[in-house]
């Protein structure tokens, strides 16, 4: 069974940053693609970046490009978004998800594809 365990979320300022981090377990993380999504209150889930298993091929919503950086270790399955710039629009649940990938720089970016879900992390910006 797949575990996936997200973390680093928190309250920050406008403009601030945080980074973070999905640990998972269970599977062959290293050829998973990895996503992350977001969900705020009153709102559908939406997409955030995603990676590919090899690390190599990133893709980012329109929302985010230039301030967020996906990245992952797969010595140590995890995958990070890092977040600077951080704007109030971008309080939400933040949840990471993972799919086994057909070739290494495959990637996704609609939830119904994704096989595995965490538990989500939520993040605060305070203006």
């Amino acid at each position: 069974q797949v575990q996936v365990v997200e973390s680093g979320g928190g309250l920050v300022q406008a403009g601030g940053s945080l980074r973070l981090s999905c640990a998972a377990s269970g599977r062959t993380f290293s050829t998973d693609a990895m996503g992350w999504f977001r969900q705020a209150p009153g709102k559908e889930r939406e997409f955030v970046a995603t990676i590919s298993w090899s690390g190599v091929r990133t893709y980012y919503a329109d929302s985010v490009k230039g301030r967020f950086t996906i990245s992952r270790d797969n010595a140590k399955n995890t995958v990070y978004l890092q977040m600077d710039s951080l704007k109030p629009e971008d309080t939400a649940a933040y949840y990471c998800a993972g799919k086994g990938a057909i070739y290494s720089g495959a990637y996704y970016y609609a939830a119904e594809q994704y096989d595995y879900w965490g538990q989500g992390t939520q993040v605060t910006v305070s203006s």
